[in-house]
């Protein structure tokens, strides 16, 4: 609905920029306010403002503001490729804080001629992977095909891109495909094992599989490397629950607790 892939949106909550509260099925339940900011960070993608110069800028101008100023009281645009900041009083650079002088430029006569892009050299090949995982992210709330095409460009590309694989494994959860999911996670985790949310994505396959054991075994092993990734308690603790073992559940369910009071 927003236009913003589940990376994003996660990396944003994970940052503290947005914080949705639970549902009763432990969904997201987001406020009017987490929709501005994530409609910004849209805006921002929507321009061509790189994930990751995003969720840093973000990360930098959070860390600059005062406690008191919330980031909705601002106007956050991109400036070519960067990320510039207005309020009531002067308009800066997210990134270096440096301020940015508005000047108003008239219209004059004349007409506008656009030039037809020509293909890149090399053709398709010579697209990144970061560039086919940007186009997956922007296709994803209009075309889920064209953006599992996107994503499986991404990672012919690079076959360790983490979060091409991430994205692609929800989206072939989202459409039935869980077993094809796990064994995209499986090729990803042997290609990077420290990732924690590829573990966390395996384990939510795999619950989707009915392999409870597995997965609760993949929810154990995210923990390992993000002790603090409350979902993955909350998850933890359900599948512990259901297996009867209740001195597990209630552990998980003791460090979901701390981390989201």
């Amino acid at each position: 609905m927003l236009g913003l892939g589940r990376g994003v949106v996660a990396s944003l909550i994970n940052a503290g920029f947005v914080s949705p509260t639970r549902g009763a099925r432990n969904e997201y339940r987001f406020t009017f306010q987490d929709v501005v900011l994530l409609r910004t960070a849209h805006h921002l993608r929507s321009a061509k403002i790189p994930p990751r110069r995003l969720l840093r800028s973000l990360q930098q101008l959070k860390a600059k503001l005062p406690a008191e100023m919330p980031l909705t009281g601002l106007r956050i645009r991109a400036m070519g490729n960067d990320v510039a900041v207005r309020n009531a009083d002067a308009q800066w650079e997210a990134d270096s804080g440096q301020l940015l002088m508005d000047f108003e430029v008239a219209s004059s006569a004349g007409t506008v001629s656009f030039l037809q892009r020509g293909p890149l050299p090399g053709g398709a090949a010579a697209r990144t992977a970061e560039e086919w995982f940007t186009e997956g992210e922007q296709l994803e709330g209009t075309d889920s095909v064209a953006a599992e095409a996107a994503y499986r460009e991404a990672l012919t590309a690079a076959p360790a891109h983490a979060h091409a694989a991430l994205n692609l494994g929800a989206l072939l959860c989202e459409s039935g495909r869980g077993a094809e999911a796990i064994d995209l996670y499986d090729r990803a985790i042997a290609l990077s094992p420290a990732q924690p949310l590829l573990h966390f994505n395996r384990a939510i396959a795999l619950e989707d599989q009915h392999r409870d054991r597995e997965a609760l075994a993949s929810y154990q092993r995210c923990l390992q490397l993000a002790p603090d990734l409350a979902d993955a308690h909350f998850n933890a603790a359900r599948l512990h629950d259901k297996l009867g073992e209740r001195q597990g559940a209630l552990r998980h369910y003791s460090a979901y607790r701390r981390l989201s009071p």
